[in-house]
């Protein structure tokens, strides 16, 4: 911590609220500022109507990323050697234009990729004027985070619903049965789910006569509050989905109507031999359990199946995502209340985004789909190592860590050194932006504004809330929207004057402008001319703990983007790929030497990038491998002992913690560490390196539907390994990183 900590004098002695942006729950804070105006706490605001005074572990790190001295604060470029020098924003904007435009003159404009992290989705001024930039570039290698953990979700939506982010989410504050498949959401406080404080949501289910029942590899914090766990073989979700939807229409016969909904006995036939014998030694989960979960889901009052990480990073992850809203739709319970349903958030992003698209392109090397003008992350590494017309020779990255949160995070540390240019916008040199030539730093989250865009459309509750900046940047600092701005114009110089006369109007608006325009004209708004009592950016301030805009309603009848304004149960694409599926029925049981790995989350790490502060990173090394009893036993490991960890991409070393909340044959690594790469900064003197899962993740292990990363369930081998007094030492002499607002 700096000696002169950031101070707000204007609000000495005062109550600053905003939201926390450093997750996806988006809690209210009270932050407390003392007599000089330094931050003396940071606390749980009980008036927010929707987090209701709840805060986790993380929300310290404001404070500490704000006052953090590693945090960059000045743009820099690479030297030779490798170290950083401290330039202009004037020579960092002109070296960064100069670069771009030298790789594609050179190699062509497909040469010039872009990879967006988590981060910029909590950052509604990198939302707003990101998108021009990325369009700019006029490339089709555009990648993110989203085929990291969630395109399934999108794909299944896409299809089903006719736009990507008509997402249903669990209306758990109403449901009297809850089914969580893959996901922990005691942990995330909701992942796709902005759910705040939903320990005690999910208490309150029990206490009014409800049931929670978990289904995961792993025996989870949320299970631990679950009236039912069951262990499931990693990779099978899909298997259990479908002999549930085999249950629900061929043995309980439900017939639900179909007046609003396509495709019924094209899925009764699609689903055929699927039934809970079929499925049950694959899955690890007895046929009668599975007809007990479908009797469940169809006779309780109300009822909801979601499905997280766990369901998303497999090989059938759009196949999960599309038979869980199938199970929501035949139970009667999708757009109701106690079940999965849509937000109407106050800024409605459905309203003012198209509804995406897929397989328009494809990739180079392996013909992976684009879905909503992305491509797979999982083939970045190969599109800049492999030679020929197409090749990727450049790349900006905003906001993330690929090198740690992609499959084969090593291959991709050895792409990146390849690269004739790279620049970053983050205010860390972390594992990836070591390797850029440039690296552009933005504000820190309390020296700008905050308005959660993407989080309100996928929250519980609908709710609006913004927050002002704390404290003032410094006088050469420019916020992520600023970057952008001064991107584009640079890069576009020329442009046409209607282009250039509607960039110059966004960037007077600023932010905050363009928000006023979408809360005005969204479904609670007083319109452009502010004629109707509705909201405005203006009336919006004047709630410093948020707007309550009421439970969920049904709304997906009116919301619904496909042709002919129809759900699609059966979506062609879908019901092909059952056959991939079926084949899995026929398929022998893994190598009794190989263990399947599965991730997990910590409540005091988000992603790859809290892992510089030291109140959150206090206590023994929480990068462990879970590891069965049985099978400890049978390879005769102790609790403890280091362990060598291998799969068919790589290997690395890590401690073990033996547990029978892990089933046997499966093995667990936290995602996000990893941070003993040579060319990182010193990090706190006790911090623990950990090792990153994604060095035995596999880039060639993908849902072929969506082509979103397998990460769970991949083959790996586990044996002892002798300390090393390199590893001992590890903590010492290596950084752990961090990423702008959170990194993915």
């Amino acid at each position: 911590m700096p000696e002169n900590p950031s101070k707000a004098p204007s609000l000495a002695g005062q109550i600053h609220y905003r939201g926390c942006n450093l997750c996806e729950a988006m809690c209210g804070l009270e932050i407390h500022l003392d007599a000089d105006g330094a931050i003396s706490a940071i606390r749980g605001d009980k008036n927010d109507p929707l987090s209701r005074g709840h805060i986790c572990p993380k929300a310290v790190a404001l404070q500490d990323i704000q006052d953090d001295p590693d945090r960059l604060r000045r743009p820099v470029k690479r030297l030779p050697d490798g170290s950083f020098e401290t330039i202009s924003w004037d020579e960092a904007f002109e070296l960064t234009a100069a670069g771009i435009r030298n790789v594609q003159k050179r190699h062509g404009r497909e040469a010039m990729a872009a990879y967006l992290g988590n981060p910029n989705v909590h950052n509604y001024g990198s939302l707003l004027f990101g998108p021009p930039v990325l369009k700019a570039l006029r490339t089709p290698n555009r990648f993110s985070a989203t085929s990291v953990d969630q395109l399934p979700h999108h794909l299944a939506a896409y299809f089903m619903f006719g736009h990507d982010f008509l997402l249903p989410i669990p209306d758990i504050d109403h449901t009297d049965f809850f089914l969580i498949m893959g996901g922990n959401p005691a942990v995330s406080n909701g992942s796709l789910m902005t759910a705040p404080d939903v320990k005690k949501r999910l208490k309150a289910i029990r206490e009014r006569g409800g049931k929670i029942v978990v289904i995961d590899p792993r025996r989870t914090e949320t299970a631990n509050l679950a009236d039912e766990h069951h262990f499931i073989r990693p990779g099978t979700d899909a298997l259990l989905l479908a002999a549930v939807v085999h249950t629900l229409l061929h043995e309980l016969e439900l017939s639900p109507s179909t007046a609003w909904a396509d495709g019924l006995d094209t899925l009764r036939s699609a689903i055929h031999g699927f039934t809970p014998e079929a499925v049950a030694p694959a899955t690890g989960i007895d046929a009668e359990t599975i007809r007990r979960l479908a009797g469940d889901l169809s006779s309780a009052p109300s009822a909801v199946t979601y499905g997280r990480m766990g369901l998303s990073t497999q090989a059938f992850g759009a196949i999960c995502q599309w038979l869980l809203n199938v199970t929501n739709w035949l139970t009667g319970n999708l757009d109701r209340q106690g079940g999965a349903m849509i937000p109407l958030p106050a800024a409605d992003v459905v309203a003012q985004r198209r509804g995406g698209s897929h397989g328009r392109w494809t990739s180079r090397t392996r013909n992976l789909p684009e879905t909503s003008g992305e491509l797979p992350v999982a083939a970045l590494a190969e599109e800049m190592l492999t030679e020929g017309k197409g090749q990727i020779r450049g790349l900006l990255t905003s906001a993330g860590n690929p090198v740690l949160s992609t499959p084969n995070g090593r291959q991709l540390d050895e792409a990146l050194q390849s690269l004739d240019f790279m620049v970053s916008i983050d205010i860390y040199i972390n594992e990836t932006t070591r390797h850029a030539d440039v690296i552009l730093p933005p504000t820190a989250a309390l020296e700008h504004d905050h308005y959660d865009l993407a989080f309100h459309a996928l929250a519980i509750r609908d709710t609006a809330r913004y927050s002002p900046a704390l404290f003032e940047p410094a006088p050469d600092a420019l916020h992520d929207w600023q970057i952008y701005a001064e991107l584009l114009r640079r890069l576009r110089p020329k442009a046409p004057i209607g282009e250039r006369l509607a960039r110059w109007v966004t960037r007077k608006m600023r932010p905050s402008g363009l928000l006023d325009v979408l809360l005005r004209t969204g479904p609670y708004g007083a319109g452009l001319l502010g004629l109707r009592k509705g909201l405005t950016l203006k009336r919006l301030k004047a709630q410093p703990h948020g707007a309550d805009l009421g439970a969920l309603k049904p709304v997906l009848k009116d919301r619904i983007r496909t042709k002919n304004r129809r759900i699609q149960l059966a979506p062609e694409l879908f019901v092909k790929d059952l056959e991939r599926l079926r084949a899995m029925l026929e398929e022998t049981i893994q190598d009794s030497d190989e263990l399947l790995l599965i991730g997990r989350r910590q409540v005091r790490s988000n992603n790859s990038w809290m892992h510089n502060y030291p109140r959150l990173m206090r206590g023994k090394d929480r990068c462990t491998l879970l590891l069965n009893p049985d099978d400890a036993a049978e390879r005769g490991i102790v609790d403890g002992e280091p362990v060598k960890v291998s799969s068919r991409v790589g290997a690395l070393e890590v401690p073990v913690e033996v547990s029978d909340e892990i089933m046997p044959g499966v093995v667990s690594i936290p995602h996000g560490w990893g941070h003993g790469r040579r060319g990182a900064r010193l990090a706190t003197a006790d911090a623990h390196p950990g090792a990153s899962i994604n060095d035995l993740t596999d880039h060639t292990l993908i849902d072929e539907l969506s082509g979103n990363a397998a990460l769970s369930g991949v083959p790996v081998r586990v044996q002892s390994a002798p300390a090393t007094s390199d590893r001992a030492t590890a903590g010492r002499d290596s950084r752990a990183e961090a990423s702008n607002a959170a990194g993915g």
